[in-house]
């Protein structure tokens, strides 16, 4: 979409550039489809020259400009495939749940998926599920906050005008974690409805960030020596997600979302503790007939 109220693109990363009017651009996907009568400049974060992914013994950092197409190729890569780090199975399934085509993919970034901060936002499921730890600048110097309190509400979170997403950091304790996914959505190539991440660590516990369903992120956190089984995992549940949390459009209704989000629970609770359980949802584990490109199986050459 072309916005004719543009007066100037500025190449920079310098928060303190920033003034009434302007709009931090990175892929642009959601800018530029959404269109705006009232911005007058662009903040280009094309030239900032941040390194994409970052790979050591302490975890993993995102650069805010990290394409989900850069993202989706890591489990893979020379930096990331001989880690004993589980958790890397989820990134596959977290870009997948763009439900997007290559050319979305290959613009759309980590940070600005985090900043439109819609419900249904997958890098803000993964980046959250991870523990996950944003670094943010500001005219006045830089500060951190974990992604799961960086969405406060649909389209909402923490960013002061003028701030800017730098980075966001995996801890490799998290990522060394066993891990599931569940997503629902409504239609085959819909947007999520719902989306669940679970992770077990013998030290740290059972963590389930909920996502999709809710209007920002939620986490439940259980130490290693208090799992709940499925009575008082439903109990969190209905504990920490009041009615007022519950996200509601087209894309599902509450009372949907809010059964969904019980089920997919306890499906993870389940599935980690290794007791006997269901899977639902579209891209885990892999099946063959997701159209979504990390379940297809490799075809080998002729």
């Amino acid at each position: 979409m072309d916005m004719n109220t543009i007066d100037a693109v500025v190449p920079t990363t310098d928060p303190s550039q920033w003034r009434e009017g302007d709009a931090w651009l990175a892929g642009g996907t959601v800018l530029f489809s959404y269109g705006s009568t009232v911005l007058k400049r662009l903040l280009d974060l094309g030239t900032a020259g941040w390194p994409s992914i970052t790979v050591t013994d302490e975890g993993i950092e995102l650069a805010a400009t990290c394409t989900v197409a850069e993202l989706y190729d890591l489990p893979a890569s020379d930096g990331a495939a001989h880690r004993e780090w589980p958790a890397l199975a989820l990134i596959r399934p977290s870009c997948d749940s763009f439900v997007a085509s290559f050319k979305v993919w290959n613009m759309s970034t980590v940070g600005g998926n985090i900043c439109t901060s819609l419900p249904a936002g997958p890098m803000i499921s993964l980046c959250a599920a991870l523990d996950g730890v944003a670094t943010i600048l500001s005219p006045d110097g830089t500060r951190t906050v974990t992604v799961a309190d960086f969405v406060t509400g649909e389209q909402e979170n923490v960013l002061a005008p003028g701030e800017l997403l730098r980075s966001i950091h995996l801890p490799a304790e998290a990522l060394s974690a066993r891990v599931a996914f569940r997503r629902l959505s409504l239609s085959n190539l819909g947007r999520s409805g719902v989306l669940l991440i679970g992770r077990l660590d013998p030290v740290f516990g059972l963590v389930i960030t909920v996502t999709a369903s809710t209007k920002r992120p939620v986490q439940l956190r259980f130490p290693a020596d208090q799992v709940p089984d499925a009575a008082a995992l439903a109990t969190a549940v209905e504990r920490s997600i009041p009615w007022p949390l519950i996200h509601d459009d087209i894309h599902g209704l509450p009372a949907w979302r809010r059964d969904m989000t019980f089920k997919l629970a306890e499906e993870i609770r389940a599935e980690l503790l290794d007791e006997s359980m269901t899977v639902s949802g579209d891209f885990w584990p892999p099946h063959a007939t997701s159209p979504q490109p990390s379940t297809q199986p490799e075809i080998s050459g002729t």
